[in-house]
């Protein structure tokens, strides 16, 4: 019981360093502007290629799909921007993006419980 008071008393006053000023507002900025292109610009490429798969693989099916001679060919193509668009540019692209992003921050927390840079933060303060 007291151990796992402590550990909430510890997330507690986590969660308050989160929210509160920060001393510096340069500094803060500037972590942040490199925060954002890395998780944001940088995550481009793989949205890019997954686009291209999942692209590729529903207009295979619907030309399977639609192989009526009273069909044109253009329906495919049609038919495909129109998924991509409606359905998968905001739902799958998300889930690859929130994916890729905390993964990336864990494996950030990870190199810092190696390195022991949280260990030392915690003894300075």
């Amino acid at each position: 019981m007291n151990k796992a008071l402590h550990q909430v008393g510890e997330y507690v006053m986590l969660m308050g360093k989160c929210i509160s000023v920060p001393n510096r507002w340069s500094m803060f900025f500037k972590q942040l502007i490199k925060e954002i292109y890395k998780l944001g610009v940088d995550s481009l490429w793989i949205v890019v290629i997954i686009s291209i798969f999942i692209g590729t693989v529903i207009a295979i099916q619907i030309s399977l799909n639609i192989s009526s001679p009273l069909i044109p060919k253009f329906t495919i193509g049609y038919t495909t921007r129109e998924i991509i668009l409606l359905e998968f540019s905001s739902s799958i692209m998300s889930l690859i993006l929130a994916g890729k992003v905390g993964s990336n921050i864990a494996s950030e927390i990870g190199t810092m419980r190696v390195t022991e840079q949280i260990d030392a933060k915690e003894i300075m303060g």
